[in-house]
């Protein structure tokens, strides 16, 4: 979910791309509005954000909003894929004007470019049923936790402690477990439950946890530095549509949750 960009020899790379394009980015804003278009970026292979559908078209939730925030630019919004461990390279070799593609805001990337938003976020999650008493991680001690085996929240588990640990191959059988009450809450990625719940119709519901580590993961629309009057169109974009009740839409649609 995280989809971190790490490597140092990668980071001096995208710094040194960074430098010598300075010179492009003042106008981006005038040049997409004189194009008419924003080229929106994402890998087209992360479910349900963003992917190819059955009439070869890149839909999802990143889709949607990229598209959605161009058309309030009055542009036009056109999806383009590319890998995404060069998806960096590419925003700043001025292959496309933005990265709406489910990218996590980390340090390291702030450096090269900058980040509208964040737009979603995601992480670390408690899940139990929906006619569950329990209210807090607080009430879950002495009871028993289902999580799957060899993930970080498996560890974050067993370092916490005070309930009783199950493992599991992964959400499908988390969820089973959950719906069976053999497990009192499961611990997860948040979104992946989003999702399931939004397919399946189950009667579950997510914990208030917003201390636990992970929990709060920041994801961000990338363009390319000093571009302010570009990051202000779009920031303005993003918050109107939060305001005025499209973004709730599209992420009801995708995700199944206002994911904000």
């Amino acid at each position: 979910m995280n989809r971190l960009f790490s490597g140092i020899a990668v980071t001096a790379l995208l710094l040194a791309l960074a430098l010598t394009a300075v010179s492009a980015r003042a106008d981006d804003l005038e040049k997409i509005k004189a194009a008419g278009e924003l080229k929106i970026s994402m890998s087209g292979q992360y479910p349900p954000f963003n992917f190819v559908n059955d009439q070869n078209e890149v839909v999802g939730f990143d889709a949607s909003i990229g598209k959605a925030i161009a058309e309030r630019m009055a542009v036009n919004g056109t999806i383009v894929t590319t890998a995404w461990d060069g998806i960096i390279a590419g925003l700043l070799a001025n292959k496309y004007d933005t990265v709406v593609g489910s990218m996590t805001i980390t340090p390291e990337r702030e450096k090269v470019v900058d980040f509208v938003g964040p737009y979603y976020h995601a992480g670390r999650a408690v899940f139990v049923n929906e006619d569950s008493k329990v209210q807090s991680l607080d009430d879950l001690k002495g009871k028993t936790l289902g999580v799957t085996l060899g993930e970080t929240h498996e560890k974050w588990a067993r370092e916490k402690g005070g309930w009783e640990l199950r493992t599991y191959k992964g959400l499908p059988e988390l969820m089973l477990e959950l719906k069976a009450g053999r497990v009192d809450a499961i611990v997860v990625d948040n979104i992946p439950v989003m999702v399931a719940v939004k397919q399946t119709g189950a009667k579950i519901r997510k914990l208030d946890t917003p201390g636990i580590e992970g929990g709060s993961v920041a994801i961000g629309i990338a363009i390319r530095k000093d571009n302010p009057e570009l990051k202000a169109a779009m920031q303005k974009a993003l918050d109107d549509m939060m305001a005025d009740g499209t973004y709730e839409k599209i992420s009801m649609e995708w995700v199944g949750s206002d994911i904000r």
